[in-house]
């Protein structure tokens, strides 16, 4: 099956802004660059994926993109995340893609068994994979068999819009939940549980992000709390 993965990028300089209260903008710059760089490099390894598509209107991201052998779309002004993914989408149907992935750029754990699992669950036609953020209410993947399923979508209320339109369309609908997967790097709560997962799986911290520093990120955050 011919899988092509979309992965839209925020400019990087301007990418974790949640974390900015606890996290010095050249920090998060940099944490938003690597997790990009791993992102794609795990794409690129992965057999399960026929190629990749970056887009983003940040020039320096795309750079990071075609290193690791991504085909990318610079884009201009400020679209809307959804249209800029509907876009893709086409592009990718027009190459003879039977399924697009799409995942968002900040996921530290991604690995190549969680990708090799969604392309399986989705290998037949008429289906929707999808994979929750740990809260469950935005999506952190979604794969879908045509790719022109259903409209593309991430952000805040994507999971539980993915699963009704897929269920309304008597699709067959897979909800994937990894550990891994699930993790993005938004808030200190989030800091603390990657570094404790890549104890866990042995991997190394992106951007220096040790055990102290996030300590030290949860003490400030909760000094602020009233």
């Amino acid at each position: 099956m011919s899988v092509w993965a979309i992965v839209p990028v925020k400019p990087l300089n301007r990418a974790k802004s949640r974390l900015a209260p606890v996290l010095a903008a050249d920090v998060r710059e940099q944490l938003a660059t690597e997790m990009l760089s791993h992102t794609v490099a795990v794409l690129e390894r992965s057999a399960a994926v026929s190629g990749i598509l970056v887009i983003s209107r940040d020039s320096r991201a795309l750079v990071v993109a075609r290193k690791h052998g991504a085909r990318t779309v610079q884009e201009s002004g400020t679209p809307a995340l959804s249209a800029s993914l509907e876009r893709a989408t086409q592009m990718i149907a027009s190459w003879n893609a039977q399924a697009v992935l799409i995942l968002p750029a900040d996921l530290p754990l991604l690995a190549e068994e969680d990708l090799r699992t969604l392309v399986d669950l989705g290998r037949y036609h008429q289906s929707l994979v999808i994979t929750p953020d740990r809260h469950e209410y935005g999506t952190n993947a979604v794969l879908m068999r045509p790719p022109s399923l259903l409209p593309a979508q991430l952000g805040n209320g994507s999971f539980h819009q993915y699963v009704s339109s897929g269920e309304a369309l008597k699709a067959t609908v897979h909800i994937f939940r990894s550990e891994r997967l699930m993790l993005d790097l938004d808030t200190p709560d989030d800091l603390q549980l990657y570094l404790n997962l890549c104890l866990r799986y042995g991997v190394e911290p992106l951007a220096g992000i040790t055990s102290d520093t996030v300590q030290s990120i949860l003490a400030v955050s909760q000094k602020e709390k009233p």
